[in-house]
């Protein structure tokens, strides 16, 4: 039983997460607004690692059905239709569209994630359905990857937080001192010891979250902080983030 968590993607190998089973995290805000896209009836989103690449990609898409969205030091970026906050994303705006998306820190670590064997996008607004879906995995592969955004290619607790509530479900109690974790997993289980189930303390506490409110974003933070408020697990392959049929 092997569990590897990544507190950024910065200096992850591709060869280190080919094949592997991938839950990828950024709470404040990309994939708590991929989940919410997606969950209001977007067709697919496309993660784009700038917004020259997100540009490009669009200009070769039917104008019709595509959305620019993204952000650039918390702010919607110039000329994009959408910036990343969650509450953005309602099925008046998205529905049926792809959502080309550019973000900071959250959209590069899910083009790094592309190795990975599955690919799964998790937040703490589908934690439960994530969970079910990376048990079923993990019980097969018996090795899984967290694979955190971080912020400013750097650690960020929100992530790592959430990070350890996931590593916390699929591998309880006496499991873990069977398990193969690594350091970034053992601290990120730490992080749950100190603050427990109490999801809105630990991303409240983060540098993210204080400097979202101080800049007119506190209604982003709430809403990542809804736990279980969709049930959908989006998958990125092929270069896409979409439902899995049947979804």
């Amino acid at each position: 039983m092997k569990l590897t968590v990544y507190f950024t993607p910065l200096g992850v190998q591709a060869n280190a997460i080919a094949g592997r089973p991938v839950l990828v995290v950024d709470v404040l805000r990309t994939t708590t607004t991929m989940v919410a896209a997606l969950a209001n009836g977007a067709k697919a989103i496309l993660p784009a690692a700038t917004a020259e690449e997100a540009l490009r990609v669009a200009a070769n898409l039917e104008r019709d059905a595509v959305l620019l969205a993204g952000e650039r030091g918390m702010y919607a970026i110039e000329g994009f239709a959408l910036g990343n906050s969650p509450g953005e994303m309602t099925e008046e705006v998205v529905g049926g569209k792809t959502v080309v998306m550019a973000t900071t820190n959250g959209t590069g670590a899910v083009v790094a994630a592309d190795p990975g064997r599955p690919v799964l996008i998790g937040a703490i607004t589908n934690f439960s359905a994530a969970v079910e879906q990376a048990k079923e995995i993990y019980a097969d592969t018996e090795d899984f990857v967290i694979l955190c955004s971080g912020r400013e290619r750097a650690f960020a607790l929100e992530d790592a937080y959430v990070a350890g509530r996931f590593a916390q479900a699929l591998i309880p109690g006496r499991q873990r001192r069977s398990a193969d974790l690594n350091d970034a997993a053992l601290a990120a289980l730490e992080l749950v010891r100190r603050y427990g189930d109490k999801w809105k303390t630990a991303v409240s506490a983060s540098t993210a979250a204080k400097q979202l409110r101080a800049n007119g974003f506190r209604s982003d933070v709430l809403a990542a902080t809804e736990v279980d408020s969709h049930v959908v697990v989006p998958r990125f392959a092929n270069r896409l983030v979409t439902l899995p049929d049947g979804a």
